[in-house]
């Protein structure tokens, strides 16, 4: 691959996860037993992939920040023994609706780009 194909590739992969960041976090955030801050839900996030996941950590931070702002997640901070004070994060219950929403539009989006990909009918 040619530095330029490398390059479209990276914003191509950079433009796609932008748009799934949210959606990954919230699933994280639902499935948790328990408040969870940063660090652990990047390694979540990494823990789902064989190799190097897709999400950077510092690109987590200002979409838990704006999905805060927006009511999707609630926050708490605590301090700790080991560093700074964490920010643990919940999701909400408007964080739990609008995610049943995103999944359901996450599940037609990728029917509809497999059967392209495949040359399937979208009937």
């Amino acid at each position: 691959m040619d530095v330029a194909d490398e390059g479209m590739l990276r914003k191509f992969q950079k433009e796609l996860n932008s748009g799934t960041v949210s959606l990954i976090l919230l699933a994280i955030l639902d499935r948790s037993t328990e408040p969870l801050y940063g660090y652990q839900i990047a390694k979540s996030i990494e823990g789902n992939w064989q190799e190097g996941a897709p999400v950077k950590q510092g690109t987590l931070y200002p979409v838990l920040r704006s999905m805060e702002e927006s009511g999707l997640l609630g926050s708490r901070v605590e301090p700790s023994v080991s560093g700074p004070p964490r920010k643990y994060y919940t999701i909400t219950d408007r964080g739990r609706a609008v995610l049943t929403d995103w999944m359901s539009a996450w599940s037609q989006t990728r029917d509809f780009v497999d059967a392209t990909l495949e040359g399937r009918n979208h009937a």
